[in-house]
């Protein structure tokens, strides 16, 4: 059985190799409240820490504009119910192609992850940053992909926004819940 830090820098860097090169956000936290929406919000605020003490990805966050009295920067200010009303269900397995569809441009990508030579690892990437959750996490999206559909093929196209939660051009988010985590997803539009 990996020891611990073995398993911290696996999870690591999984979530660079699949998170880096792209405007990303990429935080957990714990689940310190009965409504998981509410510690989502705490993740986006970034009030929480990872409990595991794992890395965050914040490509080209403004941090000025955060700590000039928007602490929820890119995203907007927003409540649970905003949340609820945003997001839909999806299964384990859509979230890990959306997941791994996050490490490709939003336009003109010269190698969308469904033709790359290394879709497995990049699907295998996206498997293990999830993992951490657990075999009975539940994954909510703010693709429009997931409006009659909880298993939508996100490899099969390129990515498209949903419900905006931000003030850029176009937004896609991914949350993962467990009964002692939250892990927030998200990439921008916004080369």
């Amino acid at each position: 059985m990996p020891t611990r830090s073995t398993e911290a820098a696996t999870w690591d860097a999984a979530l660079l190799r699949l998170l880096e090169d792209v405007y990303t956000f990429a935080r957990s936290g714990p689940r310190l409240y009965e409504d998981w929406a509410e510690d989502v919000l705490a993740v986006m605020e970034r009030s929480v820490a990872d409990p595991r003490g794992r890395s965050a990805l914040e490509g080209q966050m403004d941090d000025a504009v955060r700590e000039g009295g928007h602490p929820f920067h890119p995203f907007r200010a927003l409540t649970a119910e905003d949340l609820r009303s945003g997001l839909r269900p999806i299964t384990a397995g859509a979230a890990v192609e959306l997941l791994a569809s996050f490490a490709q441009e939003w336009f003109f990508e010269g190698s969308p992850v469904r033709s790359r030579v290394d879709r497995d690892a990049v699907l295998a990437d996206a498997r293990t940053v999830l993992d951490r959750f657990g075999p009975d996490a539940v994954f909510w999206t703010s693709s429009d992909l997931a409006r009659t559909c909880d298993a939508p093929d996100f490899l099969a196209r390129d990515l498209e926004g949903g419900h905006p939660f931000t003030d850029l051009m176009m937004d896609l988010g991914l949350i993962a819940v467990s009964a002692d985590e939250v892990g927030v997803f998200w990439s921008f539009n916004a080369h």
